[in-house]
């Protein structure tokens, strides 16, 4: 993390104190690239449903398939099977 250090006088009931304060620098973007989504495939859907019959755990079934545990999650709840914090 990037940090300035701020200089600052307060004036409270007459005192003069000074203190300094970290501040964080803004960081620039990159690039301003859309995400890349990926259609599940017909292989995906055939693995997602086999494992949700063998109860494997969603982290492994995240591995196997490349996708985050809470697409898988959504996946599932859209075709109607078991997933996740069932068990």
């Amino acid at each position: 993390m990037l940090a300035t250090s701020v200089a600052v006088a307060s004036a409270k009931r007459g005192r003069s104190h000074k203190k300094e304060f970290l501040v964080a620098k803004k960081t620039k973007k990159t690039s301003n690239k859309p995400v890349a989504r990926r259609e599940y495939s017909k292989e995906d859907l055939k693995l997602l449903k086999a494992h949700s019959k063998s109860k494997t755990p969603v982290v492994r079934i995240a591995k196997l398939l490349k996708r985050s545990g809470a697409t898988l999650r959504q996946k599932a709840r859209a075709m109607g099977l078991p997933l996740g914090h069932r068990r």
